[in-house]
């Protein structure tokens, strides 16, 4: 069984070379996590600067964003929304539910599989949560 070469990012998943609904590339998702860090950076001043408590602030941030505005407040300044993987009979590119944001943002705490990524530039907290973050 031969594998397919795919020509750009994303194309194995059915999304379009660029514009909206392409893969977010790697300048785009760094942004946004800059953004969201310095996000429960700047709160975690009313706590003490605590490292915990702006690592919990991170995530609370991203688990109630992610399945309500389709992406943290940083992916939606970025241009970037996070969308299932799956053909439409999989339901999807649709609603991320509740349990895909906290999968993906507990293993993007651990940071490693964030930085493993595969030919769509999807990281391992996305391929494991089913998710996939594309231009808006």
């Amino acid at each position: 069984m031969t594998q397919s070469v795919q020509d750009y990012p994303g194309e194995r998943l059915g999304l379009p070379r660029e514009g909206a609904g392409s893969i977010g590339r790697p300048g785009r998702r760094i942004g946004a996590l800059f953004i969201d860090y310095g996000a429960a950076y700047l709160i975690s001043g009313f706590f003490g600067w605590d490292p915990l408590v702006i690592l919990a602030l991170f995530a609370a941030i991203q688990i109630v964003f992610l399945p309500t505005l389709q992406g943290s407040p940083g992916h939606r300044l970025f241009g970037l929304r996070l969308l299932r993987v799956g053909g439409a009979d999989q339901g999807g590119g649709g609603w991320v539910g509740l349990w895909r944001p906290v999968v993906r943002t507990a293993l993007l705490i651990v940071v490693i599989p964030a930085v493993i990524w595969d030919a769509d530039q999807r990281g391992l907290h996305d391929k494991v949560a089913g998710t996939v973050l594309v231009r808006s």
